[in-house]
C-alpha cells in the first residue's frame, strides 16, 4: 500500500527530502505549499529555492537528490499496511510536529492512526532486574487498559517488557526503530515486531536498508519522547540511553516520570537522579494517570480513548485467576507463600498477579511482605 503519501512522484520526493539536513517541519511545509507539491519543490532550480525560504545549506544539496536511489524504499511501500507519512499529511502526529528537529517523513508499518492517540513512553535498561522487567510489563499492561498507547524503542529489557505488557492488556503499542523497517534490531524481537505491527505500529525515520548504528539511537529517542505526553523511566543506570530520552522529553515540554528503587541497585541511580532533577516520583499507576488529562489538554490532544484518572476497577472485571487469588486473600493480610499454597499457583505467578492487583488499586503491600485487600472508595 502507498499509504497517506499516495503518488509515486510524491513518495519519491519525500523520501529524498527527508535525507536533507537543516530542514525543519515548518520550513518544509511552507516550501511545499509555495511550490504546490513535494515533487515540484524537488524539481525547483537551486537558484530559486531561496524564494521558497529553503536554507542555503539544504538548497546546495538539492541538485544531488535526483541521484539518490529510492527503489528499495518504493518496493517496501508496496507491501500491506506500509506507509510513508509526510510532515504535511493530516496523519503526521501533531505532538511530534511540535518538537525541534522532527523528521520530515516517517516510515510506518501497521496502523498509522495510533500515532495520533495519547501515548506514554516507557523506557529503561536493556539489562533490567527481574523486578524491573515485571514492573515495566505490569505498568504497561494496566496503563494500556486505560486507553493509553504505550510507546518504546523495541530494545531488549524494559522496552520489550513495555511492548509485551501493552499487548497483554489489549491495547496499542508503538515501537520506534533505529533501523530501516525492513530490519529488526535486536533480531530476537522479530516476532514481537510482527505482533506490534498487527496491533499498533512500527515507526522509523530511517530509509529502508539502514542498519543499526550507534548514532541512530539518540535520534530514535527524540521520536519516542516527541510522540508521547510523558516518559516513564523504570530502571536506568547513570549513563543509560533512557536518560537521553528523559532529557529530550523535558526539553520538549513533556512530563518525565521515574520509578525509584533500592539505594543498593545501580539501575535505580538514573531514576533517582531524574527525581532529584524534578521528575515526578511514581509509586503507582495513578501517579501517572493523574497528570495526563492536563498534559493532553495542554498539547491539544483530546481525541482518542479517554484516559481514566482513577486506577481502581471493579473486582468483577477481573480474569478468573485474579478472582481466585483475590478470594484466597480474603480480608486478612497474607504472604505470597501463603497465597501460593491456597491457590496452588507458583509463587512467581502470585507475585506478578499481586503487582497487577496493586496497580488496579485492589490490594496493597504492607509490612513484612504481607498483602491486604483495599476497600473501594465511595
Amino acid at each position: 500500500m502507498t499509504g497517506p503519501t499516495t503518488t509515486i512522484d510524491e513518495q519519491t520526493a519525500w523520501i529524498r527530502l527527508a535525507t536533507l539536513p537543516g530542514l525543519d517541519v515548518a520550513a518544509v511545509s511552507r516550501a511545499v505549499a509555495a511550490a504546490g507539491s513535494a515533487a515540484a519543490l524537488v524539481r525547483t532550480p537551486v537558484q530559486k529555492l531561496g524564494d521558497l525560504d529553503v536554507p542555503p545549506a539544504a538548497a546546495a544539496r538539492f541538485g544531488s537528490l535526483g541521484a539518490l536511489d529510492v527503489e528499495a524504499d518504493l518496493a517496501w511501500l508496496v507491501g500491506e499496511n506500509r506507509h510513508l507519512i509526510a510532515c504535511v499529511s493530516p496523519a503526521y502526529p501533531p505532538l511530534l510536529a511540535q518538537t525541534a528537529g522532527a523528521p520530515l517523513a516517517l516510515y510506518v508499518e501497521g496502523n498509522p492512526a495510533v500515532l495520533n492517540e495519547p501515548q506514554l513512553a516507557i523506557v529503561g535498561s536493556r539489562n533490567p532486574t527481574a523486578a524491573g522487567h515485571e514492573t515495566a510489563r505490569a505498568f504497561a499492561e494496566f496503563l494500556a487498559t486505560t486507553g493509553l498507547t504505550i510507546t518504546s524503542g523495541l530494545a531488549e529489557g524494559i522496552d520489550g517488557a513495555a511492548h509485551r505488557g501493552a499487548l497483554a492488556g489489549g491495547g496499542f503499542t508503538v515501537a520506534v526503530c533505529a533501523t530501516g523497517l525492513d530490519l529488526v534490531f535486536p533480531r530476537e524481537h522479530a516476532g514481537l515486531a510482527r505482533e506490534i505491527a498487527g496491533r499498533g505500529a512500527l515507526v522509523s525515520e530511517f530509509p529502508i536498508g539502514t542498519p543499526a548504528r550507534r548514532a541512530n539511537f539518540p535520534q530514535r529517542n527524540r521520536i519516542i519522547s516527541g510522540l508521547s505526553l510523558g516518559t516513564l523511566v523504570v530502571e536506568a543506570a547513570r549513563r543509560s540511553g533512557s536518560l537521553i530520552t528523559a532529557r529530550l522529553a523535558g526539553e520538549q515540554g513533556r512530563e518525565v516520570f521515574a520509578i525509584p528503587g533500592s539505594i543498593h541497585n545501580p539501575l535505580a541511580r538514573g531514576c533517582h537522579a531524574l527525581i532529584r532533577q524534578g521528575a515526578k516520583l511514581v509509586e503507582s499507576a495513578e501517579d501517572v494517570l493523574a497528570e495526563l488529562p492536563a498534559l493532553a489538554a495542554a498539547h491539544g490532544q483530546i481525541r482518542g480513548p479517554a484516559v481514566k484518572v482513577r486506577a481502581e476497577i471493579a473486582a468483577d472485571e477481573l480474569d478468573k485467576d485474579y478472582k481466585i487469588l483475590l478470594d484466597a486473600l480474603g480480608f486478612e493480610p497474607a504472604s505470597i507463600d501463603t497465597l501460593a499454597e491456597r491457590t496452588e499457583f507458583s509463587a512467581e505467578a502470585v507475585a506478578s498477579m499481586l503487582l497487577i492487583l496493586e496497580l488496579k488499586g485492589l490490594v496493597a503491600a504492607g509490612a513484612g511482605g504481607f498483602y491486604g485487600r483495599v476497600h473501594a472508595r465511595r
